[in-house]
C-alpha cells in the first residue's frame, strides 16, 4: 500500500479538473471536501492525484452533473454520502487492497451504474462500462476514465438518455440526495416497462436498487 505522501506528490490532475469544470458545457458541481475523509479514501483507493480519478477522490466529496442526474463517487459528504471504495466494497471486492474485477465510479438518478473494466466486463481493461435499466446489461462506453468524465461535463446527455427524461426531471433530480435513485414500476427491462416515462417512480436507497439489479441479473441469467 503506497503512502498518502506518495499518492498526492503530484496533484496535476486536480488542476486539469478544475479547468474541466470550469469550461463545461453541462451543469458541474464539485461537491465539498473533508480532508481526513479525503485521505482515508485516497489511500484505500490507491490511485495518485496525478489522474483524474484520484484527483476527484481526494480533491472533492465527490461530483453531481446535470443538476445531479449523475454522481461520480469521491471521498464522500452530505450531498453524496458514499467514498469510491467503501461503496465498492461488498460489491466489487470484499477486503481492501484485493483487485476487483471490475470498479464502480459511479450511478444516475434513474438506477443506471458506472464503472470501470479490470477484465471482468470484458477484455478491453481499462474502459468504462454502462449497467443500463433498460437491459441490465454492461455495455462498454469505449472510453476510458479521462474520456468518460469529459463525456459527462461537455457530452449530449439528452442525448444518451433519450426516452428516460420525464418533465420537469431537473427540479425532482436536484433535490435528490447521492444515497437515492428513482425506482421504476414496472421495471425498464421488462417488456411492460419499456417506455419509462409510463411507469410510476419512487426514490430508493441507491443500495437497495443495486442490490436489486444484481438479483435481477442473476434471475435472467439462470433462465438462460
Amino acid at each position: 500500500m503506497r503512502t498518502i505522501e506518495t499518492l498526492t506528490a503530484d496533484t496535476s490532475g486536480w488542476d486539469i479538473v478544475k479547468q474541466m469544470a470550469a469550461s463545461a458545457k453541462n451543469k458541474v458541481e464539485l461537491l465539498p471536501v473533508n480532508h481526513a475523509n479525503a485521505i482515508e479514501a485516497l489511500h484505500q483507493t490507491q490511485v495518485t492525484t496525478h489522474s483524474l480519478m484520484g484527483a476527484i477522490v481526494y480533491f472533492t466529496g465527490g461530483v453531481m452533473v446535470d443538476n445531479g442526474w449523475i454522481r461520480l463517487l469521491g471521498s464522500g459528504c452530505d450531498k453524496l454520502p458514499r467514498t469510491l471504495m467503501s461503496w465498492n466494497k461488498g460489491k466489487t471486492f470484499k477486503e481492501y487492497g484485493e483487485q476487483p474485477g471490475f470498479l464502480l465510479i459511479g450511478d444516475d438518478a434513474i438506477g443506471g451504474f458506472f464503472a470501470i473494466n479490470s477484465g471482468a466486463l470484458g477484455k478491453d481493461v481499462g474502459m468504462v462500462y454502462y449497467l443500463s435499466p433498460d437491459n441490465l446489461e454492461w455495455e462498454s462506453l469505449e472510453r476510458g476514465y479521462s474520456d468518460f468524465l469529459d463525456f459527462c461535463f461537455n457530452g449530449n446527455l439528452n442525448g444518451f438518455y433519450e426516452g428516460t427524461r420525464w418533465q420537469n426531471w431537473e427540479q425532482d433530480v436536484s433535490q435528490l440526495n447521492g444515497s437515492r435513485v428513482y425506482n421504476f414500476y414496472p421495471p425498464a427491462w421488462t417488456k411492460e416497462g419499456k417506455d419509462i416515462l409510463r411507469s410510476s417512480r419512487k426514490a430508493v436507497p441507491v443500495e437497495e436498487q443495486y442490490s436489486l439489479n444484481m438479483d435481477f441479473i442473476k434471475q435472467l441469467h439462470n433462465k438462460q
